[in-house]
């Protein structure tokens, strides 16, 4: 699974990477290193004319939920049936983003019983997860707009530390998964495999990562 991650970078280093014209004004952008479900957190999706950026509540929201809470219980979804839930068949086809990262986390179940947290990255820096997105309306008509990431089988790499890891997209596959107009699942369910081993590493992490609170970029250190 993926629950926490870390975008570290600055804001000009993000309109770069993902060829965006503007940020909206309601964004205070700035570095996290422990992000968390039910957050906002920065999203970019493709209007049809030019890629956009936005902020969306983590843990998706079917447009027809009865209320908020089943959203912390949609942090994730599985790609092997991710046509299968009605609860991510309709955005997987329609409603696709990315979800900018420099890293996640990971927890280790050591031998006597404890948790080692570890910090993943894929070498090349920044990174985009496989992302769904929907937007609820609450009974007053406010608008929330929620996602989800995708998870598929773990390479090498993380098999060592869990059984589950986040949909990473190459660069040159970020548009198609962004296409609206693609809704062949013969054209996505391709782009959902188990990132290269061989182009990430893990070490390990101070506990203090455990604490949603803390969110400090010492907690990005590999542990002495």
């Amino acid at each position: 699974m993926c629950g926490r991650f870390t975008l570290g970078i600055s804001l000009e280093e993000l309109m770069l990477r993902y060829m965006l014209e503007e940020i909206p004004d309601y964004i205070d952008y700035r570095p996290h290193y422990n992000i968390a479900p039910t957050q906002q957190i920065m999203a970019v999706i493709h209007d049809g004319s030019q890629r956009r950026a936005g902020t969306l509540r983590w843990g998706l929201v079917p447009h027809w939920a009865k209320d908020l809470s089943i959203g912390s219980r949609m942090i994730n979804a599985r790609s092997e049936t991710v046509l299968d839930k009605p609860a991510f068949r309709e955005s997987f086809l329609r409603k696709r983003c990315l979800i900018p990262a420099d890293g996640f986390y990971e927890w280790l179940k050591e031998e006597d019983g404890t948790k080692t947290p570890y910090r993943i990255i894929p070498r090349t820096g920044l990174f985009s997860f496989a992302g769904l997105y929907d937007t609820w309306m609450d009974p007053e008509g406010q608008r929330v707009s929620t996602c989800t990431i995708l998870t598929t089988s773990p390479n090498t790499l993380m098999s060592r530390i869990h059984d589950r890891m986040p949909v990473i997209l190459s660069p040159g596959k970020e548009q198609l998964w962004l296409d609206r107009t693609v809704q062949q699942p013969e054209e996505l369910l391709p782009l959902l495999r188990p990132y290269p081993e061989e182009e990430m590493e893990a070490y390990p992490v101070s506990r203090a990562v455990n604490r949603v609170a803390n969110d400090s970029v010492e907690l990005t250190h590999p542990l002495a």
